[in-house]
């Protein structure tokens, strides 16, 4: 796909995930028997351990290289987020809802239910939200707004980013 940047290099590090997890079966069937070891473990990890820690620092190495490369268009971020309807709030208001006692299924459907009325085009989803009796008798417009709040949203993200760099 010629609009993509990277697609090769996260394409390929995704397959190379695939091939480092299976190596995660032969090592926990080596742990069953670890008191009793005997050649079949020695030759599963003389493959096992080599081929991981190699295909793990070339993961590390290309995958860095594409982090540092990353070209952010913010306009374009703050586009494609107002083209949810801040549906992507969802989860917020799901925990918002669980927050105050209702049960996490029962959130779950308030939050659906309103979500598929402004994808089917039948209001704005925050407006559908707050007009919700089920949903109001939970939460103030107040705390729907906090929801809804982006900065709210990623507080954590230098955080995130911090620490994924140390």
């Amino acid at each position: 796909m010629p609009h993509k940047r990277n697609p090769i290099s996260s394409e390929n590090l995704c397959g190379l995930a695939r091939m480092v997890r299976a190596y995660a079966l032969p090592a926990l069937e080596n742990v069953a028997l670890w008191h009793e070891r005997d050649i079949s473990h020695s030759s599963a990890e003389r493959m096992m351990a080599p081929d991981a820690t190699t295909t793990l620092a070339y993961m590390l190495e290309r995958a860095a290289t594409l982090v540092e490369g990353l070209v952010v268009y913010p306009d374009a971020q703050k586009r494609n987020l107002e083209r949810t309807a801040g549906l992507f709030f969802s989860e917020g208001v799901l925990l918002a809802l669980v927050e105050k006692g209702m049960p996490r299924q029962d959130a779950y459907v308030l939050v659906q239910r309103n979500a598929m009325k402004a994808i089917e085009g039948r209001g704005a989803f925050r407006e559908n939200l707050e007009a919700d009796g089920d949903v109001a008798s939970r939460l103030s417009r107040a705390e729907i707004a906090r929801a809804f709040d982006l900065e709210h949203a990623l507080r954590h993200a230098d955080e995130v980013v911090a620490r994924a760099r140390a």
